[in-house]
């Protein structure tokens, strides 16, 4: 016997932590109590800041706002380094805690995952031992949401306490949707940009999104403007699970002298090492994490997405020289890591080797139709001229001519 306004059919958890990377940063939440603090930017230009502490966002200032605008509302306001490798390594970690009760989750950042719970009802014994399983699972309580849709349940996330989870049913989801502030499309990155806009227009509510027509709101706001109204509208997309592997990692502590020649040689040497692990077996790489330790306090890192799978050393160390070069501050250690893995390939040719093979195959060619009008038994010799090649080039052939 069902509930009432229990879900009848798939149903969604979302688990948000709140703040995560700024807790990571600070070493815990109760360094954050009283305190206006947010995460620094990192590079140069006009750059926005990161996550921000209660007492901050009391004040004005959310994250993704200017420094100089974030200042303008909050003078006391501290800023600390971020340190995106802790903070991965952090959200593995929570990751794999939500696997252990058989959760495969969709990551979309660190703080916040969607899976879905109604396939773990057997093993835990209902929805209600599910998001038990799920806050029990994790050190830190988090606020967890379940509804019809990844949307639903991010919007009961945000409003659950830390130890009592919020659940919407089908029935009442587009319902309980109208009612919510348009702040909660931040969370999803083709919606986030509508959001000062809507505000401008006073439009307060998704509820009021809808209201606009879809027409009227595909006019003004684009492709961002329709997802936004079907996300209101409680119509969402599936989910898309993936799974933490076990990262194959090198880390090389450096000397005093952070010199470009001495970056390049660590560097040479952490491919080498990842090139040697044996949990690689054979496989090409197809993405890679270059991160440091700063000087200064904080961490640094950069994803290099590879334009195809490779496993060349050369290739690889000429992929990493660029973004090696952003590196902002002098480095105490030096790390590179296997993102993605790519397949297993026994022999990779370079652009160069594919070029000597099809003139060796133009070759080839031209050398067997020679053949096929001297005879079998002719002595004749081959001037093959590359059209791309300022000289020609002699190769002298004797038969018989072996195939």
């Amino acid at each position: 016997m069902r509930r009432r306004g229990e879900s009848r059919g798939p149903w969604i958890v979302c688990v948000h932590i709140p703040r995560f990377e700024l807790r990571v940063a600070t070493g815990g939440s109760r360094e954050l109590l009283g305190r206006a603090v947010a995460i620094a930017p990192s590079g140069t230009g006009v750059l926005p800041i990161g996550e921000v502490s209660a007492s901050a966002q009391a004040q004005g200032v959310r994250a993704g706002m200017a420094l100089g605008e974030a200042l303008g509302h909050c003078r006391e306001l501290e800023l600390i380094p971020g340190d995106p490798v802790k903070v991965e390594r952090a959200w593995n970690g929570v990751v794999r805690s939500l696997e252990g009760i058989g959760a495969l989750s969709e990551l979309a950042r660190p703080g916040l995952a969607y899976f879905v719970g109604s396939g773990l009802e057997g093993i835990h014994g209902g929805r209600d031992g599910v998001i038990a399983a799920a806050g029990k699972a994790l050190r830190r309580p988090p606020r967890i949401g379940a509804g019809p849709t990844r949307f639903a349940s991010l919007a009961a996330a945000l409003e659950a306490r830390s130890r009592r989870a919020k659940v919407v049913g089908d029935r009442e989801a587009r319902r309980y949707l109208a009612a919510q502030p348009v702040s909660v499309l931040r969370y999803r990155p083709e919606t986030e940009p509508l959001v000062p806009a809507l505000e401008r227009l006073g439009v307060r509510t998704l509820g009021g999104l809808v209201e606009l027509g879809a027409s009227a709101v595909a006019d003004r706001f684009g492709e961002p403007g329709r997802v936004a109204r079907q996300l209101a509208l409680g119509h969402d997309t599936p989910l898309r699970v993936c799974r933490v592997e076990d990262r194959v990692e090198e880390s090389m502590e450096l000397a005093d002298a952070n010199s470009g020649l001495l970056l390049q040689r660590t560097l040479g040497v952490l491919v080498d090492r990842l090139l040697a692990r044996p949990e690689r077996r054979g496989r090409t790489f197809r993405a890679l994490i270059l991160s440091a330790c700063l000087v200064e306090r904080g961490t640094w890192r950069e994803h290099v997405v590879l334009r195809e799978a490779i496993a060349n050393r050369q290739r690889i160390l000429d992929a990493l020289t660029a973004p090696l070069g952003l590196l902002p501050a002098p480095a105490v250690t030096l790390g590179l890591a296997v993102e993605q893995f790519g397949p297993a390939i026994a022999d990779q040719t370079t652009l160069l080797d594919g070029e000597r093979a099809a003139r060796d195959r133009r070759r080839r060619e031209a050398v067997s139709q020679v053949h096929a009008l001297a005879g079998p038994h002719a002595l004749f010799r081959v001037l093959v001229v590359e059209p791309d090649s300022p000289a020609p080039e002699h190769r002298t052939i004797t038969t018989p001519w072996a195939r």
